[in-house]
């Protein structure tokens, strides 16, 4: 039988089983797809989990966001896949390090919803400043990234949220969402020495620029795109805040950020969903703040490496699919996460969790984290509300900006330099 012949055969067998294609090499052994991204969606339960439905090899490569972003740009043959966050992009696809995404080879493209595509929640949200995937989903007639839609995309859409600042209840009052819980506790003098960011200069650096504009520091025209004069009068004030030793550290990744607070080395800092979750599961009550000024907002990013082919891409676009499939949904949902069709995912969920998480209801019962453990007790009420609401109060995107290369010289400046 003629190679491409069988692996048709193979591939109409297996997906009505499974869903997906079978992809078996000459030597009818799986073939490995490397993955290289952060420890928010490279996590043993789903590497294990997606090899055993898709039968191939899958390698994780988790590290902090600054360097494996630096490692895709440098060596687009280290990975097959790319995940991360939507400010990425644009580097990514400048730089060469990805190919282009065919969405009729995206068996749930059609499921995916208007944010990704077009920037809101509903038809009658505002798009916020920044970066929204929108901006920079779309590949157009000129090889530019834009919101002009064509059948070749630059990511496929999954996983998203909108990020905000975590602080520990036992020592922070608790806030009420929306009204007093403020970007702007963040550079509070109360707290000087026990805060933390995270190290990331397209990330960090809007939580800081909201921090500073609502403590009334620095005023802004447009916060998704800071002008030279702007990011001067910015990094004056970070520098004066780190020469008083304000700030205890610049964290890399999630474990990190899960350290510090733990180790009551801060307060209150910078954090993503999966921190949250897995401190609240220690027993230390850590608060996900919901801005006055509105919430950080990212969406994920699963990239394809142009160095990608063959079977190699078959499997990659393999994986891009079981992603969207059902399951993986409904295991980021505990830890925080969207995904970005989610009624496939609603039906792996018990009503409860689908209420808490989804919905932004109080839970009825307690709800259980990816690792068996409870992460949400009874009565709690997600901060921000429901995936409507969060994503109606986005005060900026995450964003690589036209001047990033002079905030990003700052940014290493105000990371490393000792006063």
């Amino acid at each position: 039988m003629k190679r491409r012949d069988f692996i048709k055969k193979s591939a109409t067998a297996t997906t009505a089983i499974l869903g997906f294609p079978a992809i078996l090499s000459a030597k009818n052994k799986y073939p490995t797809i490397k993955v290289l991204g952060t420890h928010v969606t490279l996590q043993e339960q789903i590497r294990l989990r997606a090899q055993k439905e898709l039968k191939i090899n899958i390698e994780f490569f988790p590290g902090g966001s600054a360097e494996v972003l630096t490692k895709a740009i440098a060596d687009p043959s280290s990975f097959d896949l790319y995940e991360q966050w939507s400010n990425s992009t644009r580097l990514l696809w400048n730089s060469g390090s990805i190919q282009a995404i065919d969405t009729k080879k995206l068996t749930y493209w059609n499921e995916i919803n208007s944010l990704a595509k077009t920037g809101k929640i509903t038809p009658s949200s505002t798009t916020a400043p920044g970066d929204s995937p929108n901006k920079i989903l779309y590949i157009q007639n000129d090889k530019t990234l834009g919101s002009t839609p064509s059948e070749q995309i630059s990511f496929m859409p999954y996983v998203h949220n909108v990020d905000s600042f975590g602080y520990n209840s036992n020592i922070i009052k608790q806030g009420t969402p929306y009204e007093s819980e403020s970007w702007g506790w963040l550079l509070d003098k109360k707290y000087n020495g026990k805060v933390a960011i995270v190290n990331e200069p397209s990330i960090g650096l809007f939580d800081l620029i909201l921090a500073t504009k609502a403590q009334g520091l620095v005023d802004y025209k447009d916060i998704g795109n800071l002008t030279i004069k702007e990011i001067d009068a910015l990094f004056n004030v970070l520098f004066k805040y780190k020469k008083e030793n304000h700030f205890r550290g610049f964290w890399n990744s999630v474990p990190h950020s899960i350290e510090l607070m733990k180790n009551n080395e801060v307060n209150i800092q910078s954090m993503f969903s999966p921190g949250v979750s897995t401190l609240n599961e220690m027993g230390i009550p850590c608060i996900y703040a919901a801005p006055k000024e509105g919430f950080r907002a990212w969406y994920g990013v699963m990239c394809l490496s142009s160095e990608s082919k063959g079977e190699k891409q078959e499997a990659a676009y393999s994986y891009m699919n079981w992603w969207l499939s059902g399951w993986p949904g409904a295991f980021i949902a505990r830890q925080g996460y969207y995904i970005s069709n989610p009624q496939r995912s609603k039906p792996l969920m018990s009503q409860e969790e689908w209420n808490y998480w989804y919905k932004g209801k109080k839970a009825k019962t307690h709800l259980y984290g990816t690792n068996g453990k409870i992460s949400v007790k009874k009565g709690m009420q997600r901060s921000g509300g429901s995936y409507i609401n969060r994503f109606n109060n986005i005060a900026v995107w995450n964003t690589v900006m036209p001047n990033f290369d002079y905030t990003l010289y700052k940014w290493n400046k105000l990371v490393r330099r000792a006063y």
